[in-house]
């Protein structure tokens, strides 16, 4: 197992470690509803240093993003990013990537820990344009700075003004004494904030440098499980749980990343998929009945046949009750659907709904 720049911090906080995505990581610190809390109301850090970062540069850069994701990143404007996917042969999905643009002829494409080496293979395969491509996922840091309070608490940090960038938008400038870090108002909890992309050996600094300016509103760490039922509640998809190499975007509600006014890996069949409709679909629910849903948990009509399965649910912290993603027959997709979740053999009632299940 691989380390972060600050897995000893962690240790020394005493954060309960686990394996995942083949580093050692920081799951818990005073336990998942605390810290969910702290992120919704407040703000918390995350170490999200597993993530990979590639740069693609040169003049055809935009050319091969254009040509292995499904979105439009011609669209995107300087300081601008993007979230999209990476279309596979077969109607799946290698990965889900957040494309950063600094100029015409630099991208940061952001990427799964756990899809790395397979995410560069991918795209390697598919240069034969001369992208030059830097693989940059051992040197880089990131912090993700969340919670409703982060501008505030960080402000003092940087000249660049916080508040000013808007979701989805960066600025590389001075964080915590250090130039050149990149300050994006990205992340995966819907409750607004920042991630910082910083080298490994600038990460222990501002890593404290955070804690210190935070500490008058309470800034805390906080560990993957609480980033898991955060990112729940606000209905995001997690590669490996609700998208995957078999998961067609379109069946997985990503057919707003899925632009056909370009060619792209696949673009065809998934066209011709959009045209004929699909045969199941990602939706969300909530149980009516008290039971918490599981992954892998089947999802049943009122009748007990089977019509799909559970790929992420949790007891909502935010919400008080058992919430889910998961995937059914097309004919029970539609909103207030009544579906039942298999519970240890108990068939929970549930009904699908609109997402995000949380709304601040």
């Amino acid at each position: 197992m691989k380390n972060t720049a600050l897995t000893h911090i962690h240790e020394q906080l005493g954060a309960k470690i686990l394996p995942f995505a083949g580093y050692n990581m920081p799951i818990t610190y005073e336990g998942v509803n605390a810290e969910h809390e702290t992120v919704r109301k407040g703000v918390g850090v995350f170490d999200v240093s597993h993530m990979g970062e590639f740069f693609l540069e040169g003049p055809n850069a935009l050319a091969l993003i254009q040509k292995v994701t499904s979105n439009d990143a011609s669209v995107l404007t300087d300081g601008r990013a993007q979230y999209s996917c990476l279309p596979n042969n077969d109607g799946g999905i290698v990965d889900d990537l957040i494309v950063y643009k600094f100029n015409d002829e630099k991208y940061l494409l952001v990427v799964n820990a756990s899809n790395i080496d397979k995410d560069w293979d991918w795209i390697s395969k598919h240069n034969d344009l001369g992208v030059k491509m830097t693989n940059a996922s051992e040197n880089y840091s990131l912090l993700a700075i969340q919670g409703p309070k982060a501008a505030e608490a960080m402000q003092s940090l940087t000249s660049t003004n916080l508040s000013e960038i808007k979701y989805y938008h960066f600025e590389v400038g001075n964080f915590a004494g250090f130039d050149d870090v990149i300050i994006s108002a990205t992340g995966y909890t819907g409750s607004g904030g920042f991630e910082i992309y910083c080298k490994n050996e600038q990460a222990e600094a501002i890593w404290n440098k955070v804690f210190e300016a935070g500490k008058a509103w309470d800034i805390k760490p906080i560990g993957l499980a609480a980033r898991d039922t955060l990112r729940l509640e606000m209905g995001f998809c997690l590669y490996g749980n609700d998208i995957d190499d078999t998961t067609s975007p379109l069946e997985a509600g990503l057919g707003w990343i899925t632009k056909f006014t370009k060619d792209f890996t696949n673009s065809e069949n998934l066209k011709k998929q959009k045209e004929a409709g699909v045969s199941r679909k990602l939706v969300g629910f909530e149980l009516i009945e008290r039971g918490v849903p599981r992954q892998g948990y089947e999802i049943v009509d009122k009748d007990g046949n089977i019509i799909g399965n559970v790929t992420s649910g949790t007891q909502a912290p935010s919400l008080n009750k058992g919430i889910g993603l998961g995937y059914v027959t097309t004919e029970f997709a539609g909103l207030d659907s009544e579906i039942f979740i298999r519970i240890r053999k108990n068939d929970v009632a549930a009904k699908v709904v609109k997402l995000p299940f949380y709304k601040a």
